[in-house]
């Protein structure tokens, strides 16, 4: 069965699309093609890419002229079932099911929170658009083959719109980050990490002052949203401390996390994070490291039900010095919650778990008329 995955933002390496979903759907032996934007004609695990030239300044321009282009290559793939993951690519979507496609949408975010707080928008607007762009996609849901959500929150919004729903939680490839033969004394530095965008809101100037209260290094791997969100973290008290190592490739990240003694996640309390499962907690608990995370009672339910971490309030300064100090002054009880995170990772919080569920999707499609 030929499949095509589409998608007009991310890049054809990116970890949900590529490394996880596609490059498992090779291994279940379906020839998968994926569409992505900027980047050559290639293979990667398997994965025929097809890439599609970005010359378009701005969101507009993007969303009109290289969905477009997108839709031109989906048609020449002449795929039996497209799997699209970006939001403004749902016109394709229902324009390939008008020719007879099965269309699965894979949906990452709730957008219509996200919209609340994207930057780009005009306070003024942004609940306007958040509501008519949630009427424009519970309505084109209803037309789709299949909907795959990333949290069970997401899913919860959409099941009474469409028969066909299944969660497929963004969780970590096992075979990528733990090592059963990992020396377990290897040398810790007296470090937190956080690794993923940078941004305010994903916390990151409350992480750089409370280092300042600590005697910890906050190891800092990612890229900052834009210069002045790099320029306000380094004008804190605490960037001293910082230890900024930019973009890291995965064996990069491996390594960063071993030699950590606790992985940081406290994103401030926006709606789209309340419910979100973060791939950056589930990273850590697979290489042993304990979390410190953000109190929302989704993500206190895993990481004290564990026993894998603590959590803190991410607007408390104070809080979040004092959880990262007890790692410090703690060390054997930090690595016991380490063990009880990796054990969690093992048992359910892991992707070959996950990517089951893509896979039997694929195949009760199989039979079905499209």
């Amino acid at each position: 069965m030929k499949i095509c995955h589409i998608t007009s933002v991310h890049r054809y390496d990116d970890i949900r699309i590529s490394i996880k979903e596609c490059s498992f759907l090779v291994k279940a032996d379906f020839e998968v093609h994926l569409i992505a934007p900027n980047t050559e004609e290639t293979s990667l695990n398997g994965i025929h890419v097809h890439g599609v030239r970005n010359p378009y300044n701005g969101r507009i321009k993007r969303a009109k002229n290289l969905t477009r282009d997108i839709y031109r290559k989906a048609l020449d793939v002449n795929a039996e079932i497209y799997h699209f993951h970006d939001p403004e690519l749902i016109p394709i979507g229902l324009k390939l099911r008008k020719k007879g496609k099965k269309v699965i949408y894979d949906i990452h975010e709730d957008v219509p929170r996200q919209i609340l707080s994207k930057h780009w928008i005009p306070n003024y607007l942004r609940k306007l658009v958040s509501f008519f762009f949630e009427k424009y996609e519970n309505q084109a849901v209803k037309k789709f083959s299949a909907l795959v959500t990333a949290t069970p929150h997401i899913k919860e919004r959409f099941q009474k719109l469409n028969d066909c729903v299944i969660n497929v939680n963004n969780y970590p490839i096992l075979e990528e980050l733990y090592d059963p033969y990992l020396i377990k004394d290897i040398q810790k530095e007296k470090s937190v990490i956080y690794i993923g965008g940078i941004s305010k809101d994903r916390g990151s100037v409350n992480c750089v002052k409370s280092i300042a209260n600590t005697d910890a290094v906050f190891k800092l791997a990612g890229k900052f949203a834009n210069k002045r969100e790099k320029a306000i973290v380094e004008e804190l008290p605490g960037w001293e401390k910082v230890d900024y190592m930019g973009f890291l490739n995965r064996n990069q990240i491996k390594k960063e996390l071993e030699t950590s003694m606790a992985g940081l996640v406290v994103l401030e309390p926006k709606m789209n994070y309340k419910d979100s499962l973060p791939i950056k907690m589930f990273e850590y608990m697979a290489t042993g490291l304990p979390v410190i995370a953000s109190n929302f009672p989704l993500w206190k339910e895993i990481i004290e039900g564990n026993q894998c971490g603590l959590t803190v309030d991410p607007l408390n300064v104070n809080e979040i010095s004092s959880a990262i100090q007890w790692v410090m002054n703690n060390p054997e009880k930090a690595r016991a919650m380490g063990e009880n995170g990796k054990s969690a990772v093992l048992s359910k919080f892991n992707w070959e778990a996950e990517s089951k569920k893509l896979i039997n999707l694929y195949e009760q499609l199989r039979s079905v008329k499209a």
